[in-house]
């Protein structure tokens, strides 16, 4: 792999296209049709989650590189692509152009940039010192998660039972993928004495709360439509979330294996996708 290949891989860009959909998702949410809304602002929220997300991948690599060199030596910095140093500038520079793009969201109302820069700090707490807590470094997460869809309402100057709705399921749901991401992680994480669910009490009780979290989203799921706050369209699309989410479930609990908890990992992506998708067509159509 070449070296802007290392540097797009620290990035995680499947991830960052995802919270960077979320802003506008959220932005959809708090205000269907964009009615009076500047494209730039759309545009600038669009930009701040993506490259904001890809500072924090980039962070918890350099953080994690020494577990990394066990449950993940391919890594860029663990396989010697890039070195410490330079994931840290690297890091450094995503994040100032994070915060002057959140500084012109919504110009010269602060309220983006101030947002992005508490994300920014809960995402750094749970690097440098969360991760080690196991369920609060998780929560820590699937925080930074939910942040983009309010940060969305906020660009477009309007919040509503919407964005907290989806913003709880997306909270819930990545819970349950981090706690699935402990299971794999759960040799190196316990040489370096993380404290995950899967470290403390075993894989088979992680991948029962892994469940919990992912059934509880599902449960919250169906509110949006029953409350008349977004179209038929919604439907079809996160009953197929849903039911990826229940066979998620379903196989991790028959086997919460490292290797099929990576399989879990996975496959979940797709389905927070769709669910991003489903919420977005429901309050546009």
């Amino acid at each position: 792999m070449s070296k802007p290949g290392g540097y797009l891989r620290l990035m995680r860009p499947v991830n960052c296209l995802m919270m960077g959909i979320a802003v506008i998702v959220g932005a959809a949410l708090a205000n269907q049709g964009f009615a009076d809304v500047p494209f730039s602002s759309l545009v600038y929220g669009f930009i701040t989650g993506f490259v904001l997300t890809a500072a924090s991948m980039t962070i918890n690599d350099y953080y994690d590189r020494e577990i990394d060199a066990i449950n993940e030596p391919s890594r860029p910095i663990p396989s010697g692509l890039i070195k410490p140093e330079e994931a840290l500038v690297f890091a450094s520079v995503l994040t100032a152009i994070g915060f002057i793009v959140a500084f012109l969201t919504n110009f010269p109302n602060a309220v983006c940039f101030v947002t992005a820069v508490l994300s920014w700090m809960v995402s750094v707490t749970y690097v440098t010192a969360g991760k080690r807590t196991g369920l609060l470094g998780n929560f820590l997460v699937s925080i930074c998660v939910a942040i983009p869809f309010i940060y969305g309402s906020l660009a477009v100057n309007a919040i509503n039972s919407n964005v907290l709705i989806f913003a709880s399921i997306a909270f819930l749901s990545n819970t349950g993928r981090e706690v699935t991401k402990g299971i794999v992680d759960v040799q190196g994480d316990r040489m370096k004495n993380v404290k995950t669910l899967a470290v403390r009490y075993g894989e088979k009780t992680a991948a029962i709360a892994a469940t919990i979290f992912f059934l509880l989203a599902v449960m919250l799921s169906p509110l949006p439509w029953l409350l008349n706050l977004v179209s038929i369209w919604f439907v079809p699309l996160v009953a197929i979330t849903d039911i990826g989410l229940i066979a998620s479930s379903t196989t991790l609990l028959k086997d919460y294996s490292r290797e099929n908890a990576r399989r879990v990992k996975k496959q979940v992506l797709p389905c927070f996708l769709i669910g991003l998708i489903a919420f977005a067509v429901g309050s546009l159509g």
